[in-house]
């Protein structure tokens, strides 16, 4: 199957591009976003990489006429989930945050969280390709991304803002001016998962009162997050209340311990060279 069958893809207006991969149906699949700047373009996380991101951009056209007159495409995990970085290995330039960079280096699909199965891919992208043979490639990130970092684009800014929580180091990426908020899977419009390995309830509530913070100062008006649909700030402001006034009571403290302990067991099964 080629890249350009495997992918879709949306215009949102102001270069900003929604992208999905068609065939793998699941709550997993990760969104894809992709921003063009007047000086550098970047794409927000990669899907699981079973076919050329870049080719699918360039065969489209979505960095425009000229591409060529800008810095190498960009590419950007949020976290170093398999379904948002196993792209990665595609681009030249990839950002990660310092708390994830050995992870997609040494190419740990512990961390990574590896889980694929031959029923989410509901078309296979090559003859005999099975879910079992699926790891993320390791990748050097180029980019070493800090909490305050700033991603010029040139007529866009992208402000690192380090989220943890979810896993150890996961960002968001905030566009000040025009308020909005790349932020992975630090909060979508679904059940928040806090039981993955390097996952830590503490750091997710304090992520989640910064999510407030942002709201109450109005600096947030549309959200694009990393699974399902984008929303708005009064829906920011419900979703990240509701986890924070729900994680510390005891049923979600036992949900999270059972839930935890379940995926560590599967995960070193399915990835036993990695969890060393």
């Amino acid at each position: 199957m080629s890249a350009a069958d495997w992918y879709a893809h949306k215009s949102l207006g102001d270069g900003l591009f929604w992208i999905q991969e068609r065939f793998y149906q699941s709550d997993n699949r990760a969104n894809i976003w992709l921003l063009r700047g007047s000086h550098q373009d970047v794409v927000i996380d990669t899907g699981l990489g079973l076919r050329s991101l870049p080719d699918y951009i360039d065969a489209k056209g979505l960095l425009g006429k000229d591409p060529q007159r800008k810095n190498p495409l960009l590419a950007i995990a949020t976290h170093a989930h398999f379904d948002h970085s196993g792209g990665l290995h595609q681009f030249q330039q990839v950002g990660v945050h310092s708390a994830e960079v050995d992870a997609l280096a040494n190419g740990d699909n512990f961390e990574t969280v590896t889980w694929l199965s031959d029923r989410e891919i509901i078309e296979a992208p090559s003859p005999g390709w099975r879910a079992r043979q699926y790891k993320v490639k390791a990748v050097q990130p180029t980019h070493i991304l800090q909490e305050g970092d700033v991603i010029n684009l040139g007529d866009k800014q992208l402000t690192v803002l380090h989220m943890p929580g979810h896993s150890r180091g996961s960002i968001c990426l905030h566009d000040r001016d025009n308020k909005l908020l790349f932020s992975g899977d630090v909060v979508y419009d679904g059940a928040m998962i806090d039981w993955l390995p390097y996952s830590r309830v503490s750091d997710y509530i304090s992520s989640c009162e910064r999510l407030v913070g942002l709201v109450d100062s109005e600096q947030v008006d549309q959200v694009l997050p990393g699974h399902y649909n984008t929303f708005g700030a009064k829906r920011l402001n419900r979703i990240a209340s509701t986890y924070i006034s729900r994680a510390g009571t005891c049923p979600a403290k036992v949900s999270t311990f059972a839930w935890s302990t379940l995926a560590g067991v599967a995960l070193r099964a399915c990835n036993p060279r990695s969890a060393c």
